[in-house]
Formats: structure tokens, sequence, C-alpha cells
């Protein structure tokens, strides 16, 4: 008995795809007919579901790998490629639908907790406004080769989404910090009339944890250990609290060496420098708007 092939076969619509094993061209013809509701004698041609190819040989047959698609077109059927949707992001929603179609249930018991959150991207791409910055980085820091396989895509289309993904958690960072920046210079304007404070004072404004404990939250481990520029994700209190713990406690908690811990710590300690660079020079700005050169008073000389 010849070895049996796995494959699978579909009609000319692809609404219906089974998988069989076969040992030969006219075994997968008739076998075909039979799953998918031909009559045993209508006359049938195989072709590759991807692009239409032929398949008359037997040899040929043969030498294709494992689980290659079939279409089986009856009577006046023709082959036609895949239907497009249109819209940027059609190569997912495209994919979705033969995951759907072709693939086990994605949901497994005891999944990695990025699973379930892979599923709903899957089905809804829309849903990605909804979700959560932590979520949105749990997708992110995912290996693209291990998304890939969960949904069904290829790694390089994967690596596509994560990049998007990370770009929509850049822009909502930049906008809270924007806020904090907006929220900070209208505080330094409420306190003119007061001294105008030393760089210590104003690192000081900075939130700190009230009980100066040294403990990240889950959202600042996550953050740090992100894949790019994480001190451009984190607010004035969180960067603070870094540089305040120092480089044994951040080794600590990311479990990291002392020399790229002490780099992070350096390069937050830029990044929360540069944030109060900006609202000392929005201070200063206000200053001199209401204390423009000259506009002291004016001593008569004598005559």
């Amino acid at each position: 008995m010849s070895e049996l092939k796995p494959c699978k076969v579909c009609n000319h619509s692809r609404e219906d795809t089974f998988g069989l094993a076969v040992p030969s061209l006219a075994q997968l013809k008739a076998r075909g007919c039979e799953t998918l509701g031909f009559r045993a004698d209508a006359p049938v041609s195989v072709v590759l579901e991807e692009d239409g190819t032929i398949v008359e040989d037997e040899a040929y047959f043969l030498c294709l790998p494992p689980n290659t698609k079939f279409m089986l077109l009856h009577d006046k059927d023709r082959w036609s490629a895949k239907t497009k949707v249109d819209g940027g992001t059609a190569w997912l929603k495209q994919e979705s639908v033969e995951l759907a179609s072709d693939c086990v249930d994605s949901k497994v018991p005891g999944a990695e907790p990025w699973h379930e959150l892979a599923v709903r991207l899957s089905h809804d791409l829309a849903g990605v406004i909804l979700m959560s910055e932590e979520e949105l980085q749990t997708l992110v820091d995912v290996p693209s080769s291990d998304l890939a396989t969960a949904l069904g895509f290829q790694v390089d289309k994967v690596r596509m989404l994560q990049e998007a993904l990370q770009g929509a958690l850049d822009r909502r960072e930049e906008q809270r910090q924007a806020k904090e920046l907006l929220q900070l210079y209208l505080k330094s304007v409420e306190q003119e009339g007061s001294q105008a404070p030393s760089r210590g004072d104003v690192t000081d404004s900075v939130e700190r944890p009230a009980d100066g404990t040294s403990t990240f939250s889950a959202r600042t481990l996550m953050v740090l250990k992100g894949k790019t520029s994480p001190e451009t994700r984190l607010s004035n209190q969180e960067l603070q609290m870094v540089v305040n713990v120092g480089v044994a406690s951040v080794a600590s908690a990311l479990g990291w060496s002392s020399e790229r811990s002490a780099a992070l710590v350096a390069t937050c300690e830029e990044e929360l420098k540069s944030r109060l660079d900006v609202v000392q020079a929005a201070r200063s700005l206000s200053n001199r708007s209401q204390n423009p050169p000259g506009g002291g008073v004016q001593v008569k000389r004598r005559k």
C-alpha cells in the first residue's frame, strides 16, 4: 500500500475545507468528491488553492509537500483569487478568516496571558483603542514568532503589527507627558508671587511616593523591561523613583546586571532633567513677560 499523503481540499468558494489522507491523486478526487458532496461520477479537476495551478500528473502530486491545500472544481466552477478586504489592515483580516476555518480554536487552557489578548485582536482589530497600556505592552513584548504562531500570521506581518501597537503606546505617553508638563507650568504660574525656587526645589516638586518606598508598580516594571526607550513612557513620578532608589535596587527589581541597570538609571535621570529644563524655560518666559526689560521705576535726574 502506498504511503498516505495528508492534504486539504476545498470547494471553489472556499467555504468548506476538509483534511484528508490519500495515497494518490485519483483517491484525492474520489474522496474529495465524497467529502464535498459532489456526485461520485461527477467530472472534477484538481488545482492548487493558492494559485490555481492544475494538478494532473501523479508524480507532481506526490512531490507536493504535506498539507498542501487543493481546490476541487466541479462542472463550470472556476478558480479565483481570494477576495481582498479594503483598508490598511486587509492582510490581517484576510488571514483571520483563514485562521477561523483552517485552524483549531486558539483558546487553549493554561495558555499565556497574552494569548487571550491575541485572540481578541484577531477577531476585532478596532479593539486596540479599548486596550489598556498594560495590554498593549504585553502584546508588544511577546516574541514575534510566538505571536505569529498563535494568530496564524506571517512573522514579518506580526512585526508590523507590534510596531503599530508600540506607536499607539508612544502616542498615549506623549499625550500624558504633555498634560503633565502643562499642569506643572500652570502650577508655576500660580506661584509667581512667591520666591522663585532653586533647581532643587523644582526637582522636589516632582511627585514622589508618600512613604518613600522603593517598590515599583507592576506597570513601572513592565515599562522598564520594554524593548525601546522605556524612560520616555514613564511619568515624572516614576522617573524620580528610579533615580532615587539607585542602581542596586533597580538591578534587584529587574534581575539585570549592575552595568545595564546603571545605564537605565542614567537615562532616566537625563530624561527627568530634560523635562525639568522645559518647565524652567516655560517659567522663565512667564517671568519675562510679566517683568519686561526696562520696565522698572525710572529715576528722574536733577537739572
